[in-house]
């Protein structure tokens, strides 16, 4: 099999074992997966209508609208006027959906042990390449927009002269390396798609030209 083949199996093995803790979290709530990740987006994120949840969790609207309303009937969830359009409603979760979603938000502790066992390089070789990944996904249109460092206004890619932390962050005023990439970030600012494409490019082709250089250009012996 190729490279593609493994990488792809790994992540199903992966993906594999998140549905099914996710079922297990969700059925000692009484909820669907569905219904937790909308608590979850609600509390992260804040209020938002069903057609923004349906779009940002990547299903029908139907199937959406069908969680929502096992939401309020359950007391988790309340539709509140919508003060911007006062023909739509959106979505608020209430005190004890708040504190439901406040545990199904946490990640399993197998699998943060697992990220534990990779080296801080393991980790940002692994962080660059997720979002490598997960960008081609968005321009394909096989996954909605993630609030992650590629895609920020604030994102400086490889401004800085230091292999550790090559990277800048605008909003924080700070640099950082590859193992501090966020894929989801709450202060995430979509950058104008000339920046985006500027910063990919400096971003996503570093490593490839270091990689192509010739041993004398990067100091290797031959």
């Amino acid at each position: 099999m190729s490279a593609e083949i493994h990488i792809a199996t790994g992540l199903a093995k992966i993906g594999t074992y998140l549905r099914s803790e996710s079922w297990r979290q969700a059925e000692g709530k009484s909820l669907t997966p569905t219904q937790s990740q909308i608590l979850v987006h609600l509390v992260q994120r804040g209020p938002a209508r069903v057609t923004a949840l349906a779009d940002e969790l990547g299903v029908t609207q139907p199937t959406a609208s069908d969680a929502a309303a096992a939401l309020i009937r359950k007391g988790h969830v309340e539709r509140r006027p919508d003060p911007v359009d006062a023909r739509a409603s959106l979505l608020h979760t209430t005190p004890g959906g708040q504190d439901i979603a406040a545990k199904m938000a946490e990640w399993p502790d197998a699998l943060l042990a697992a990220a534990d066992a990779l080296d801080p390089l393991e980790r940002g070789v692994f962080l660059k390449a997720l979002t490598k990944m997960i960008r081609s996904l968005q321009v394909q249109g096989a996954v909605p927009v993630q609030r992650m460092c590629a895609t920020c206004a604030f994102f400086r890619p490889n401004v800085h002269n230091d292999p550790v932390a090559p990277h800048h962050c605008a909003f924080v005023d700070a640099a950082f390396g590859d193992a501090a990439l966020r894929l989801d970030c709450g202060d995430h600012e979509t950058a104008p798609a000339s920046q985006a494409a500027a910063a990919w490019q400096a971003f996503a082709l570093a490593g490839a030209k270091s990689m192509d250089a010739p041993p004398a250009a990067t100091g290797e012996a031959s």
